[in-house]
């Protein structure tokens, strides 16, 4: 299946403000374009890029006083198939895992495992290891927090939102993230595009947040807030928690005055 997605952000800063945004899909998915990224600015401002620590693709640019739109649009190949479910992965023991996955365990901007450590010993230290305990920590989110646009605050994080009970997709993540590092599970926040393929269209259209969990020798996904395996994620950001990748890094006062993102099955891979 075709898979256009997209995005429109348009912010308002009263001063020349640098940017650094995290808006383009992750280069593992680099070989499924078959429309390729088209992006541009309004007005038009020099745009540089590089790759960070994670392997996510980042732009640079200088933001000029007044409104700056930002704007991109591409058309992916999808399989089509919903996100796997395999019940009889494995977590791995510590000392058995690879060293990339070791930061992947450690406390983070969002994920107090100091403070949800025995929390979630108490819930899930008693459940059987692997894939079917990673399921329990996402239905014990899922059901936890009560998801709510109108809540949303960029300094919750994962301790916040379980004393709270109130967030949106990256609190879920957060927590789910952080509960699985206190059990010595590797887990990894993820940002992305999530159409409304295959299920009822309930919500405005959003870049969503979900996670990444290593089990055997493989990153799942799992996603604590719907909860359920989805048709068509498009990845554009890894990192440790939402601190690591946010969408528009400013370094500078901005008022967001527009936000539009689509996400959607196309018929034919047409260029825009």
């Amino acid at each position: 299946m075709l898979i256009r997605y997209g995005y429109e952000i348009t912010l308002t800063c009263q001063q020349p403000t640098a940017l650094v945004c995290l808006l383009s899909v992750h280069q593992d998915r680099a070989a499924d374009i078959r429309v390729p990224e088209a992006t541009f600015t309004a007005p038009e401002v020099p745009v540089t890029s590089y790759r960070d620590l994670f392997g996510n693709l980042c732009r640079r640019l200088v933001a000029p006083a007044g409104d700056l739109t930002m704007w991109g649009d591409a058309t992916i190949e999808d399989d089509g198939q919903l996100d796997p479910v395999v019940p009889s992965a494995r977590e791995r023991t510590v000392p058995e895992l690879p060293d990339d996955c070791l930061v992947y365990l450690m406390g983070s901007r969002y994920c107090e495992t100091d403070r949800l450590s025995q929390i979630a010993w108490d819930l899930f230290g008693s459940l059987p290891p692997g894939w079917s305990r990673v399921q329990a920590i996402c239905d014990f989110v899922h059901d936890h927090i009560r998801f709510d646009y109108q809540q949303a605050r960029s300094t919750r994080t994962a301790f916040d939102a379980y004393h709270e009970r109130v967030g949106v997709c990256r609190d879920f993540a957060h927590l789910a993230v952080a509960f699985c590092r206190c059990l010595n599970i590797p887990a990894r926040y993820v940002n992305g595009h999530l159409g409304d393929i295959g299920v009822p269209v309930v919500d405005p259209m959003d870049f969503s947040a979900w996670i990444e969990v290593f089990l055997d020798d493989t990153w799942y996904t799992f996603d604590p807030r719907n909860n359920v395996p989805r048709i068509g994620r498009i990845v554009v950001a890894r990192g440790r928690d939402a601190a690591d990748i946010p969408l528009v890094n400013s370094f500078g006062p901005h008022v967001l005055k527009g936000f539009r993102v689509w996400t959607y099955e196309v018929a034919e891979a047409t260029p825009r």
